[in-house]
């Protein structure tokens, strides 16, 4: 067979949102797309916000010679000078353009942190739930992804954690505001984590880095904030992208920053330049660097996904769900009334209602629920998620 053994392993432990998205298609070519209530696709739906189009514009007039042409491999210099002065305010530490790189979108940031530190046979923390693509970015760099669980509130759990940590272990990714949950880890667990990190690298005499994916970071609700990793833990990679808080996903438009005193700071920069060519980015797209520089103050209405959560709350608490309040972020991750969490989803696509089995993020016996959708839609669904939690316990 052409396709690799590895690669068709992949493609069933990543198929269950696709599988959703094609269910998806079926239903509403069905019932007509009106009728079927997709929360499946982590798609931002709320527009950018307006300064976006006005720099696009003004971007795209711009016929200055050389705006389109090659780059420094880790972006253009003034771009990362806007992105570093704000996310400077943001971690509460000093950051030059030097300590960052421009990536195509977080995803990028990731493999290229990823080829930049491991050895083969090394170890990633994942903290299940987790986004699922991060165990393929480790194995593209033949690192092995060691599942961690988080506690009942997808908290950080610090002893798990501590009892996985190994000599072989060369990172901790963190996702804060979490995809799927929602949840956001309080600075003290933070703290508590990178000490464990540093007391861990000293008894295994390496450094192991905590990287901080950070794309959620803007969309926070009830008044919270989340926690700078920079000021907080020193050996530390904090990456991010602009395709939730612009709402830009396609765009592909992300970066990444090394803490200023980190361990072998330099030879990580040199080695992530590298891999940003190698691996065939080359660099971060041209226009778009110049577009986010001007919108580093920006983001779109997190307020629309503040009514959304609190509409899907009420429909879930109606229909007898047990679930934890998203404090960020997009999704809801309730759990199921029935072990089964595949077997569930089934019962609500018989409502027409698409929604992502807990265990495609690491997790079984839960589901995902995205609420990047119209309002109405959560609303005409409570009926069904009501029939679908009484049927599935009868």
């Amino acid at each position: 067979m052409a396709v690799s053994e590895k690669m068709k392993v992949f493609s069933e432990k990543s198929s269950w949102i696709r599988k959703m998205f094609e269910e998806g298609a079926k239903l509403k070519a069905e019932f007509g797309a009106e009728q079927v209530f997709d929360f499946s696709l982590g798609n931002p739906d709320v527009p950018p916000p307006p300064q976006f189009r006005e720099l696009l514009m003004e971007t795209a007039a711009d016929t200055t010679p050389g705006q389109h042409a090659y780059m420094p491999n880790g972006g253009l210099v003034w771009v990362r000078q806007a992105i570093a002065a704000r996310m400077s305010a943001e971690q509460e530490v000093s950051i030059d353009q030097g300590d960052m790189l421009m990536s195509c979108g977080a995803a990028g940031a990731l493999n290229v942190v990823m080829k930049a530190l491991l050895n083969p046979g090394d170890e990633v923390i994942l903290l299940a739930p987790y986004f699922v693509e991060y165990s393929f970015y480790v194995d593209n760099h033949g690192g092995v992804g060691k599942v961690v669980q988080t506690d009942e509130e997808f908290n950080l759990d610090l002893q798990a954690i501590e009892e996985a940590l190994t000599g072989k272990t060369k990172a901790v990714i963190i996702n804060s505001p979490n995809n799927p949950t929602g949840q956001l880890y309080s600075a003290e667990s933070i703290v508590a984590l990178g000490h464990l990190l540093d007391e861990a690298g000293m008894r295994f005499g390496t450094t192991i880095y905590l990287i901080s994916d950070e794309p959620y970071r803007k969309i926070i609700f009830d008044d919270l904030q989340v926690p700078p990793i920079f000021k907080h833990v020193r050996n530390s990679i904090v990456l991010s992208s602009f395709s939730k808080d612009l709402s830009l996903p396609g765009e592909r438009i992300g970066y990444l920053a090394v803490h200023p005193q980190a361990d072998d700071k330099l030879a990580l920069l040199d080695a992530m330049t590298l891999a940003t060519r190698i691996l065939g980015f080359v660099n971060a797209p041209a226009f778009m660097q110049r577009v986010v520089a001007g919108l580093q103050d920006a983001t779109v209405d997190s307020s629309i996904y503040h009514r959304r959560r609190e509409l899907f709350c009420t429909v879930l608490g109606d229909g007898g769900y047990d679930f934890i309040t998203p404090k960020g972020g997009f999704y809801l991750f309730p759990k199921a009334p029935i072990e089964d969490d595949v077997a569930f989803c089934a019962y609500l696509q018989k409502q027409k209602i698409l929604a992502v089995p807990g265990r495609g993020f690491g997790s079984p016996g839960y589901f995902r629920l995205a609420f990047c959708i119209d309002e109405d839609y959560i609303v005409r669904s409570a009926p069904g998620f009501k029939a679908a939690f009484d049927e599935a316990t009868a």
